[in-house]
């Protein structure tokens, strides 16, 4: 599997890995957390994510940019380290959010996300233009597409620890405390906070005191199975707790930022120890040779055939992350909501994914090698094409599973009794195998791509390049936004029905360019 690599691809990938550790925790997390320390609804937690996780693609063109131009990649990616370190130790700080604070304190969360966002910029782009530059070299040029795929599965380790650290550092916390953890709580707990004085006060409006006594029940019925001491609430201690509750909740998860400070240490750490590995960029010479206006001409138009051909892969590929990001939106919502989650918080999820990148990347390499060996070797773009195909798979299924159980939108779910909630919910088992859809998708798009990208590139604007594939992310981050709209609004099958035309849609197009894009790209 290692066999005949540049020596320095896997510390590069072990560079990566504490981005990644950072990047699956927010993955895991931000949604919920943003619903759970602030209160907002889904829609709003979703746009923030989903601006958050565009501006972490959208700036590594201005960090692509910023290397090609200094020819300092390795510079470029220290300082992006240190800025993606000083947003996570801002969020880091357990602050309780109140009515008093939350206009400074929520903008500060979002100057910290930039920051992350910013150094994630520098970095990542410029990280994978360094191992594309590694299989530059003629003597490692054939295993391009191999050692991409290498790189993805050591980078997915930390991807494959990150969902856990939330959930257990929460959990210990709450235990302290003598609390336990419940998904609802929180929600119930900013409603109370929000109308409780007037829902059992004298000011209270019709609709209050009609909602009152639900909310009230609920609150005291889930209290009793998150206090460990079996006390009980009254309207004299019910704002008391609430404040209490998401205090604690929501620190244990700040802890969870702390962890994230120290992978990027140790990221840093292995790239400095590990630097003289990495190639360093060719400054470019004064042209000495003197060619023909024909032969310019060709050149030129040689370039523009290639940038076009990166940019109809970016286009197509817009689509696969507007649809498999939604692991941090809308499912994540899905498995919050619909999902049998009383023993497993839904952050945990997120592992799936990292770890069927580690599980199956050695099976697909098995057989693209031994499609290769046949001389049946499929091409990079129509390697994406199929995963195209196999994304739609997975919401086909989940839409399929949405629609036997008779789901409504997520907020009329939210209206139903309790019991009735429960009864309703579907089995981890959906969501294992939803993820392992997904990630074969993934494994056909994303780590070919990266290869892809390095190949056609010019190779005085590899860092502008990747920048070019992490701004095609960005936009489709851009979108994640509808995810949780489609999902609160409408029954979501229909939801889950977008992303299938969507997948089968690019998938066809991509399919419709594959053989210019083949020529080209020789």
């Amino acid at each position: 599997m290692f066999k005949n690599h540049p020596k320095g691809l896997i510390p590069a990938a072990l560079s990566n890995m504490g981005e990644r550790f950072g990047y699956y925790i927010m993955n895991a997390v931000l949604v919920l957390f943003l619903c759970s320390k602030f209160g907002l609804d889904d829609e709003k937690s979703g746009l923030i994510y989903s601006f958050f996780y565009a501006g972490i693609y959208v700036l590594s063109l201005a960090g692509g940019l910023i290397a090609d131009r200094l020819r300092n990649y390795k510079g470029t990616i220290m300082s992006g380290l240190i800025i993606m370190a000083t947003g996570y130790a801002v969020l880091s700080i357990p602050i309780l959010s109140t009515a008093d604070n939350i206009h400074w304190l929520l903008p500060l969360t979002c100057v910290a996300l930039f920051f992350i966002a910013f150094g994630n910029g520098l970095f990542k782009g410029n990280l994978q233009a360094i191992v594309g530059q590694m299989y530059d070299n003629p003597q490692y040029a054939n295993k391009r597409d191999s050692g991409f795929q290498i790189f993805y599965v050591f980078i997915n380790i930390g991807g494959l620890i990150a969902p856990f650290v939330a959930p257990i550092l929460r959990g210990w916390w709450l235990g302290k405390h003598s609390l336990a953890y419940n998904a609802n709580l929180p929600e119930l707990c900013h409603k109370f906070l929000k109308f409780g004085q007037t829902m059992v006060g004298q000011n209270a409006t019709a609709e209050e005191i009609q909602a009152a006594p639900q909310l009230f029940n609920n609150l005291v019925e889930l209290s009793g199975k998150v206090i460990h001491t079996g006390s009980t609430l009254n309207p004299a201690n019910i704002g008391e707790f609430c404040t209490k509750y998401l205090d604690i909740f929501n620190t244990g998860v700040h802890y969870s930022f702390i962890a994230s400070v120290a992978a990027m240490a140790i990221s840093l750490a292995i790239f400095l120890l590990s630097k003289k590995m990495f190639p360093n960029p060719v400054k470019k010479e004064t042209e000495t040779v003197n060619y023909t206006k024909e032969e310019k001409s060709i050149m030129a138009r040689e370039i523009k055939q290639r940038i076009l051909a990166l940019l109809a892969v970016l286009g197509i590929v817009i689509f696969f992350w507007f649809s498999f990001h939604q692991n941090g939106a809308s499912l994540s919502l899905f498995a919050r909501d619909f999902v049998v989650t009383k023993t497993i918080p839904p952050e945990i999820w997120q592992a799936i994914n990292p770890f069927f990148v580690i599980a199956l990347t050695p099976l697909i390499m098995l057989i693209f090698g031994s499609l290769s060996k046949r001389g049946k070797e499929i091409s990079t773009p129509r390697k994406i094409a199929i995963g195209m195909g196999i994304a739609g798979l997975a919401f086909l299924f989940l839409s399929i599973i949405s629609c036997m159980n008779g789901y409504p939108s997520a907020a009329d779910f939210k209206k139903t009794a309790e019991i009735v909630q429960d009864a309703m919910k579907t089995g981890p088992w959906v969501l294992i195998v939803l993820y392992f859809f997904l990630t074969v998708a993934e494994l056909f798009i994303s780590p070919l791509g990266l290869s892809f990208v390095s190949k056609v590139a010019p190779k005085n604007i590899q860092g502008f390049c990747q920048g070019l594939w992490l701004t095609a992310t960005a936009v489709g981050n851009g979108l994640l936004w509808i995810g949780p709209w489609l999902y609160n609004k409408y029954p979501i099958w229909q939801c889950w029905a977008v992303f299938i035309v969507l997948c089968v849609f690019s998938m066809l197009l991509m399919l419709s360019m594959v053989k210019w894009i083949e020529r080209v790209a020789k």
